[in-house]
């Protein structure tokens, strides 16, 4: 288990090339980093290993320079070759015990969780931080499923003593009350990617954190 609190920061950024109005990661990453954010995923689906690879390289040398915590989405293999910090990881993947077992003790595991069983598993099996959501219906992913609600929210608040992040169909006009339910780590992808000006949105959005 890690000591620190691995979220410790209130925007968790996810990359999602399609979305970003043909801005390539690379870009998109620095605006991130230029705006202070601190934790930065890398999603993608559909791209081949060598482009990923290649662009995940490039990004994790711009996080370490910046002290930005690097995230890659579901590929083990992918997180090692590059020395990220972690690996996010869904319900269908490798058992946390065996990604643990593969990526050893330094790497930070974050496992999404839609229900408070699946919350309170991945405590249990010792994840680092769990991905609490879809808070809202969210179409950034193919295969998500149904909206948890704020009610998921509100469990794992009161009975989840490690990290999280709040994550699906988060949005300018209701990060507040996703923060009011007792969130302070929130997940936006296309409201961030998807932004004419990225750094702009970022710094709206943590204008509203701070009301």
């Amino acid at each position: 288990m890690m000591g620190k609190n691995v979220l410790d920061t209130d925007i968790y950024c996810i990359t999602a090339e399609e979305y970003s109005k043909g801005r390539d990661n690379i870009q998109v990453v620095k605006d991130m980093i230029e705006a202070g954010i601190k934790i930065i995923q890398y999603r993608e689906k559909e791209k081949k290993m060598l482009y990923k690879y290649n662009e995940c390289v490039e990004l994790r040398k711009m996080t370490k320079d910046a002290g930005v915590t690097f995230i890659i989405d579901d590929d083990i293999d992918l997180a090692l070759a590059v020395k990220a910090d972690g690996v996010h990881i869904g319900q269908e993947d490798m058992p946390i015990e065996r990604v643990r077992e593969i990526v050893g003790n330094d790497v930070i595991i974050g496992l999404s969780t839609h229900s408070p069983e699946q919350a309170l598993d991945a405590v249990k099996r010792g994840a680092d931080y769990i991905g609490v959501g879809p808070i809202f219906p969210t179409k950034t992913k193919k295969d998500v499923c149904d909206a948890v609600g704020l009610e998921y929210l509100d469990f794992v608040v009161k009975n989840i003593d490690i990290p999280f992040v709040a994550i699906g169909g988060i949005k300018e006009g209701n990060i507040k009350e996703v923060k009011k339910h007792g969130a302070k780590c929130m997940a936006l992808v296309t409201e961030i990617v998807g932004a004419d000006d990225i750094k702009g949105k970022i710094n709206k959005l943590r204008a509203i954190l701070k009301e």
